[in-house]
């Protein structure tokens, strides 16, 4: 018999339980897919065409009592993967076992006026 109950210890440690808990975890974690929207400073259409995959945050931010800053120990939050394609970001998710859900941009209506309407 060792010493300490150590034969226990060994028998109980599982690490294959760890790395499964950690990967139900993970994949667990909601996602949305989404397109970037024009910002209203923005005149160009540069990278407006792009899909976004990016998590929802798992805990929710608090106040650091020193600093006072905002912060959380989820870092997925940070993540951002960019997709050509909605599909193309659905493909990505359901590859590594990621709820999704896809958010569609609202469609575009442009405001078809002439400069001579500002002044009646």
């Amino acid at each position: 018999m060792e010493r300490g109950g150590q034969s226990q210890d060994k028998e109980r440690f599982q690490p294959h339980l760890i790395f499964d808990a950690i990967r139900s975890t993970a994949q667990a974690m909601p996602a949305r897919i989404y397109q970037r929207p024009k910002n209203a400073m923005q005149s160009g259409k540069a990278r407006l065409g792009d899909w976004i995959l990016e998590f929802a945050p798992a805990e929710a931010r608090k106040a650091d009592s020193l600093m006072g800053w905002t912060g959380s120990g989820d870092t997925q939050v940070q993540v951002q993967l960019k997709f050509p394609s909605a599909e193309a970001a659905q493909a990505y998710a359901a590859k590594h076992g990621i709820e999704a859900e896809v958010h569609s941009a609202a469609p575009r209506r442009l405001k078809l006026q002439a400069y001579a309407d500002n002044f009646r």
